[in-house]
């Protein structure tokens, strides 16, 4: 390992629905939480909202911390190690949900559907499994 890579994410419950992104990753399809790299000089509160400006073209109130990285996981695309960090985050109701990045879609899942194996990167996961067991 050569670096630590700090992705920031945020958890949009509405409506017993969960927000998540479905992305091409090197060839991969991935299905995660809306989020992605912190940039160096900014907090990760500042980066999930940018984050979340430059995908989705909306402002989150972010709510609560919920869940950083607590064990070892290397990328599975470059050679760092990932912590990712995870807040709930508040839309307004009537936000329109328009994924602005090509080839990538959001769309909200049942949070009864929501199982571990929804998501495709280790970390997220753990974090549908942790979110599976607080609200199903």
């Amino acid at each position: 390992m050569s670096r630590f890579n700090v992705r920031i994410y945020g958890i949009c419950i509405q409506h017993n629905q969960v927000l998540v992104n479905e992305e091409l990753i090197k060839g991969r399809t991935v299905i995660k939480f809306p989020g992605g790299g912190l940039d160096l000089g900014e907090g990760p509160i500042d980066g999930l909202k940018r984050e979340w400006k430059e995908e989705l073209n909306l402002d989150i109130e972010i709510t609560d911390h919920f869940y950083t990285t607590d064990f070892y996981q290397p990328s599975a695309f470059d050679d760092s190690q990932v912590i990712s960090i995870y807040y709930f985050v508040h839309i307004a109701d009537d936000a329109p949900l328009i994924n602005l990045v090509p080839g990538e879609r959001s769309y909200w899942l049942p949070l009864n559907a929501l199982t571990a194996e929804t998501f495709t990167l280790p970390i997220d996961r753990v974090v549908g499994d942790m979110l599976r067991k607080l609200f199903v």
